[in-house]
């Protein structure tokens, strides 16, 4: 998915020089665009480390871009502006109440796979084995195992769940060599605990799903690289329908920033 990328405003910890990024289609508009050109997964048989048609391995940076007053703060109590929020979903998120959560040991409801990747964090990605793709946060401490093979049945629901991953590959062939056009990492979540979408307690339940995008761009000529990540979140329970954010990160060559935290409530 070709989301772009905008004017970056860094978390304070990677203040960097900023350019300016052409601009891309959003939301509901790119996905009509991606239904439109057929992919191919898994097309080669392969699958995991050997079928990888992009490197995300490494750590990443998180760039707020957007809905800054949501993502760098805490909103406040009530504020649910761009979340399709039903009824239900208005009455649990107007009981957040971040006391009882630390009282119950819940500080981490906002840091589960449904909103981690809207978090101020770093990311650093690497390889387990040849099928199982890592994605650590120090935002929250929380790890992600990505599974392309068979995802272990069963277990308790935990905060980040239960997830699939696939590549996918545009079908047209590029002369002499592989597939080209857009590549991503496609991952489907599920077996969710409940927890927030936001950290003023926007509910989403256990019977969520998460679908996921994971998309990088050719690298810039002064070396920056970039990806994104773009999450389409539905339940029943307490949406009207899908909630669709796109989360960009940049690309940073050593670990020098990364600075594991435990989750908050507040």
């Amino acid at each position: 998915m070709n989301l772009g990328l905008h004017t970056a405003l860094l978390i304070a910890a990677t203040l960097s020089p900023q350019e300016p990024q052409p601009a891309q289609p959003q939301g509901d508009n790119v996905l009509r665009l991606q239904g439109q050109t057929p992919r191919q997964s898994q097309a080669s048989g392969k699958s995991g480390r050997s079928a990888a048609p992009l490197d995300l391995s490494g750590y990443w940076v998180s760039v707020i871009d957007e809905d800054w007053r949501w993502r760098m703060l805490t909103p406040p109590k009530g504020d649910f502006s761009s979340v399709p929020l039903n009824i239900e979903g208005r009455r649990v998120a107007d009981t957040w109440d971040p006391s009882k959560d630390e009282a119950a040991g819940q500080q981490c409801r906002a840091f589960g796979a449904a909103a981690i990747m809207r978090m101020p964090t770093r990311l650093h990605i690497t390889w387990v084995d040849d099928s199982t793709l890592r994605i650590e946060t120090d935002a929250g401490t929380q790890t992600r195992l990505l599974h392309f093979r068979e995802t272990p049945s069963g277990g308790d629901r935990t905060w980040q769940g239960s997830s699939t991953a696939s590549w996918e590959i545009d079908g047209v062939p590029r002369r002499g060599a592989g597939p080209s056009g857009p590549r991503d990492l496609k991952v489907m979540t599920t077996n969710l605990r409940a927890g927030y979408l936001r950290k003023n307690g926007i509910p989403y339940s256990e019977n969520a799903t998460l679908t996921e995008f994971f998309d990088l761009f050719p690298k810039l000529p002064n070396g920056d690289e970039w990806m994104v990540v773009t999450a389409i979140v539905e339940d029943p329970r307490y949406l009207t329908g899908r909630y669709i954010t796109s989360s960009n990160f940049k690309r940073e060559s050593d670990n020098a920033k990364w600075h594991p935290t435990p989750c908050t409530a507040r």
